[in-house]
């Protein structure tokens, strides 16, 4: 099979890239190995993630750095030991994480809990394999890396919609799933943007009773209506919100990335026993919270991060089956320094992709 095509992505450099400063360069990818994969990319969502990356907010980031890792397109070498029957030619994707450990002593790898694998993990960009290799994103032509990682895509989901949800849909899917949203629940969706989208389609399709998002304005109320809410709570425009809807929901899964949130607020909409998830990653520490709400209703906070190769594949079928569509706005994959500086801005509605206009027709 050929191979002769090089590694060539919009680099982010420094800091400033977040500012629409990504260079278009060369770079060597990870040494190839008969476990991976190699994609010819068509197209790749953007996500908070890229931006978070791109100005080191979470953390110093490995510069020069390739972000994207919403990555959709066909597989152009396949390693004699790649798993899931991929083949050359396969439309397939790659989300958020493309290495953990998949050792047999390892107890979240053996349990199907890859992404919280504590030995070694690999995220899609900036970050590092076993061998000490540098792992680089999908704003890219090319992308290489381990097949455990690697999805095929459904025939009934267009790439550009797929693509957003191997990190946006399924960060969202997981904690709906393991936190049993399904029938005789009421589920809570705060934030409604790339993340929340996601969250009111899945609830509504997982067969929620009720799916209520929660906005600080009602701009998006007709938009959240359409994709699946019953009901709309806006907290800058009714000041006594958390007293009218008090007691109301199972469980609130959080998108939100402001550490300025009224977390005291949204457990007073939990019922007793009930949960709320965060998965929205703020540069900041979260706002601190008294013990009485806690314990007075029995409820419980904690976390989510992406989901597990298994979710991901869960999330697909779902999707595929259900038709729930990604709503999503196209960009030429050469346009995304504009791309990124629209997205710092929130102008997204309510996921961007990045299209490379030549592979994206074949």
């Amino acid at each position: 099979m050929s191979t002769n095509y090089e590694f060539k992505g919009w680099m982010g450099l420094d800091k400033n890239s977040v500012k629409g400063q990504l260079k278009y360069q060369a770079y060597e990818p990870k040494t190839f190995e008969e476990t991976d994969v190699d994609i010819k990319i068509t197209h790749c969502g953007v996500c908070a993630s890229d931006l978070h990356t791109l100005r080191s907010g979470w953390g110093p980031t490995l510069y020069p750095c390739v972000v994207g890792h919403e990555i959709v397109g066909h597989a152009v070498r396949v390693g004699s030991k790649a798993e899931k029957g991929i083949k050359v030619g396969d439309r397939v994707g790659v989300g958020a994480q493309s290495a953990s450990c998949l050792k047999a002593e390892c107890e979240e790898c053996t349990s199907g809990l890859e992404q919280h694998c504590q030995i070694q993990n690999t995220n899609t960009y900036s970050s590092r394999y076993a061998n000490g290799d540098k792992s680089y994103g999908g704003y890219a032509d090319y992308w290489r890396g381990p097949s455990h990682f690697v999805f095929k895509i459904p025939d009934a989901l267009p790439s550009d919609v797929a693509a957003p949800m191997l990190c946006g849909g399924v960060t969202v899917f997981s904690p709906l799933q393991v936190n049993g949203a399904g029938p005789g629940k009421k589920v809570g969706i705060v934030g409604i943007g790339g993340l929340g989208h996601y969250g009111l389609m899945f609830a509504k399709e997982m067969g929620c009773d009720e799916v209520v998002a929660i906005s600080r304005s009602s701009g998006k109320k007709e938009d959240a209506m359409k994709m699946g809410a019953t009901a709309f709570i806006a907290t800058d425009e009714d000041k006594d919100w958390a007293r009218h809807h008090a007691n109301s929901l199972d469980l609130i899964v959080s998108t939100v990335s402001s550490p300025k949130m009224p977390l005291t607020q949204y457990l007073m909409l939990l019922r007793v026993n009930g949960q709320f998830i965060q998965i929205g990653a703020p540069e900041d520490r979260l706002p601190p919270i008294a013990a009485f709400s806690l314990i007075v209703k029995g409820c419980k906070i904690g976390g989510s991060m992406i989901g597990s190769p298994k979710q991901i594949e869960q999330m697909l079928e779902l999707a595929a089956n259900r038709g729930i569509k990604t709503w999503n706005q196209n960009r030429p994959m050469k346009e995304c320094n504009q791309a990124v500086v629209d997205m710092e801005a929130g102008k997204a509605r309510y996921r961007y992709v990045l299209v490379n206009e030549e592979t994206a027709k074949l």
